[in-house]
């Protein structure tokens, strides 16, 4: 039998089974290629730990709620008491006055109004411990009526008594058409003003029972206005609106914040950080680029002949007939790039991140700036305010060095005793001594301000002013969403909140792999005269990498846990910073108000004691009064012209430190 011959057909499949079954096998290969890839990369993604969330706070408050709901209480006297003797003309006059009086013009009046029970009475919250106070709701004067309604709002409804109704005409007849005006159109730029839409913000004098509240638009009277100068702001604005030399009128106080300003080391330290959180910034912003770097190299080798290297070296040949050159050189010139392929922006948002902490550095500086200038001025105002002891201490010492004399031509005249000489002479000595200590405490503050303003001790210069009648600019204190805005505390916790989500996004991205690319080109040879002969001497390279973690993540599980910690630290120190910027302003604001009251009934109180004081003298002159009187009386007045400035610096560091818990101070 022949045997079979093969036709071209049967070469042909031949031929094609083993291209197919090669195919077959890159198909299968890919296909794992594919399924293994995948499960590795489902398998990096898996074991991310969740994230806890924070606990929401409380909503800011539409409006402020000065004194915390409780109303203010008036400083306008209930009722004046009728003097008791004739106007002291001499000192006749003054003894037979107080010798005239009888026991029927000092009758008790019947108290009237008081409550059937004693449950009747008001309750703590609505009283106070001085006698001579009445709620805000009864003023007795025009002045206060307008400063009573600048806080609580009129009872809708109820109708103003008879009384109020009179005394407000009358008072009205006699502040005249000059203040009546002035108070018109202060009303109609209120009107103009207001933009909460309340349309009855504009009330005129002749209706001053529809006056609303400046509670309603978060702005309170302070009665501490500028006579003079116009800031051209509406009463109902946002007192962190207005610059510096807007709300500080005082030129030399200005000479010091701007001196301050420039020479505070501590404002220098963040000027720094600012810069070092810049460059931090402009690192992170390489990461992401491709890195590329140029070198060159040059070197000698020679193998000793008993090794594989020197061994195939001596049976190989540089050219046909010439063999490599002992010692080898090797001279090398290349450019080598790496670059890791953000697919995750894992390194775009560590950018990022670092850029919010570098805005939040920028706000922290603003923020201490607004302190430092509040406290430049509250040290300033504390200035003015020893100041004004000081010259407390020099009145009240020459007036007990007459009662010192007077106490002396007594005893010589033998109507008085060396006990009352004596006691004038310690009093004296007394308040001579507190006249250093006094000193000593301007030393000190002066010294603080010009620690604040980088120099050595010096005196600070300052205006001479009646201190207890000082102004400054009326506050505003707008809405409390307005705090958001203007306070840089605030905004810096705010950057800090997104830096903190931000890193987030970067721990997140570790569970994932990563790809780099690496890549060089060059010219390499053993000896200079080929080294740029191309392409013989050329050199280059390409790889990729694909990494990622597949077992123990626990290094970056921690680190996600970390990050989500501290991003709910920076979640909750926002809302913190909110909360305190909020009654850092209800809190200052209210001390204003509370202070100016408490300081007009002082100045009423200081005037009774002046009498006291001026008659006590007379009386003593004239032996009808002991030593012991007149030294109490004294005293005491010393003592609460000491309080009244006291008081007074208390109510000015108030002012200053509310201007710069609503936001203003800065730049």
């Amino acid at each position: 039998m022949p045997p079979e011959r093969d036709t071209p057909g049967t070469d042909m499949n031949r031929q094609y089974k083993p291209v197919q079954s090669v195919r077959r096998k890159r198909a299968l290969r890919a296909c794992l290629a594919i399924i293994v890839g995948g499960s590795t990369l489902t398998s990096l993604g898996c074991g991310i730990p969740g994230l806890r969330g924070a606990q929401p706070g409380h909503a800011i408050p539409s409006d402020y709620n000065w004194n915390n709901g409780t109303k203010f209480w008036s400083s306008e006297p209930q009722q004046q008491t009728p003097p008791l003797a004739a106007p002291v003309n001499s000192t006749d006059a003054t003894i037979d006055g107080v010798d005239s009086i009888q026991d029927s013009d000092l009758e008790l009046q019947p108290l009237k109004d008081l409550p059937d029970s004693i449950d009747d009475k008001p309750s703590a919250g609505n009283q106070d411990d001085s006698a001579s106070l009445v709620p805000a709701d009864e003023p007795k004067t025009f002045a206060s009526f307008i400063k009573s309604v600048s806080f609580i709002s009129p009872d809708t409804g109820d109708e103003k008594s008879d009384a109020i109704d009179d005394e407000i005409k009358r008072m009205e007849k006699v502040v005249g058409d000059d203040n009546d005006a002035n108070l018109g159109q202060g009303d109609a730029g209120d009107s103009t003003g207001n933009t909460s839409g309340n349309s009855n913000a504009a009330a005129t004098t002749a209706d001053l029972s529809v006056l609303p509240s400046d509670t309603e638009f978060g702005m309170i009277d302070t009665d501490e206005g500028p006579t003079d100068a116009n800031t051209g702001i509406m009463p109902y604005e946002n007192s962190s609106d207005l610059p510096l030399a807007a709300f500080y009128n005082d030129p030399y106080l200005l000479g010091l914040i701007t001196e301050t300003l420039g020479g505070n080391q501590e404002l220098k330290i963040l000027s720094e950080e600012i810069r070092i959180a810049c460059n931090e910034t402009y690192a992170r912003s390489g990461e992401y680029r491709p890195f590329v770097t140029l070198g060159a190299s040059a070197g000698l080798d020679k193998p000793g002949r008993h090794t594989r290297a020197g061994a195939v070296e001596e049976q190989l040949e540089v050219a046909p007939g010439k063999e490599f050159p002992e010692p080898l050189g090797d001279f090398l010139v290349a450019a080598n790039l790496s670059w890791e392929l953000d697919i995750w922006n894992r390194l775009r948002n560590s950018q990022r991140a670092a850029a919010m902490r570098y805005l939040g550095t920028q706000e922290g500086r603003n923020y201490i700036i607004t302190r430092v200038v509040a406290e430049v001025a509250e040290n300033y105002y504390q200035l003015l305010a020893l100041d004004n002891r000081l010259e407390i201490l020099k009145a009240t010492i020459e007036i007990q060095q007459q009662s010192l004399q007077v106490a002396q031509a007594k005893k010589d005249a033998g109507r008085g005793t060396e006990l009352a000489v004596q006691r004038f002479e310690a009093e004296v000595q007394k308040n001579i001594s507190e006249r250093s200590l006094i000193q000593q405490e301007i030393v000190e503050v002066e010294n603080r301000i010009n620690y604040l303003a980088g120099r050595y001790p010096q005196p600070v210069e300052r205006i001479d002013v009646d201190f207890v009648n000082l102004n400054l600019s009326t506050l505003g204190a707008g809405v409390p969403s307005e705090l958001l805005q203007n306070r840089a505390d605030i905004r810096e916790a705010e950057r800090q909140v997104a830096a903190a989500g931000l890193d987030i996004k970067v721990a997140r991205a570790r569970f994932y792999p990563s790809l780099s690319l690496t890549a060089g080109l060059g010219w390499n040879a053993f000896s200079t005269g080929y080294l740029f002969r191309t392409p013989e001497s050329l050199i280059y390279g390409m790889a990729g990498e694909l990494v990622g973690p597949l077992i123990n993540k626990r290094a970056i599980q921690a680190d996600y846990r970390t990050a989500n910690a501290i991003q709910l630290q920076a979640i909750y120190n926002y809302q913190q910073t909110v909360l305190q910027a909020h009654i850092e302003v209800v809190n200052q604001i209210t001390k204003v108000e509370n202070y100016r009251r408490s300081i007009e009934v002082k100045k009423r109180q200081l005037d009774a004691l002046q009498a006291s004081v001026e008659a006590a003298n007379k009386l003593f002159q004239n032996a009808r009064a002991e030593y012991v009187e007149v030294l109490l009386a004294q005293r005491e007045l010393m003592e609460a012209r000491m309080l009244l400035v006291e008081t007074k610096q208390e109510q000015l560091a108030a002012v200053v430190n509310a201007y710069q818990a609503l936001g203003g101070g800065g730049f």
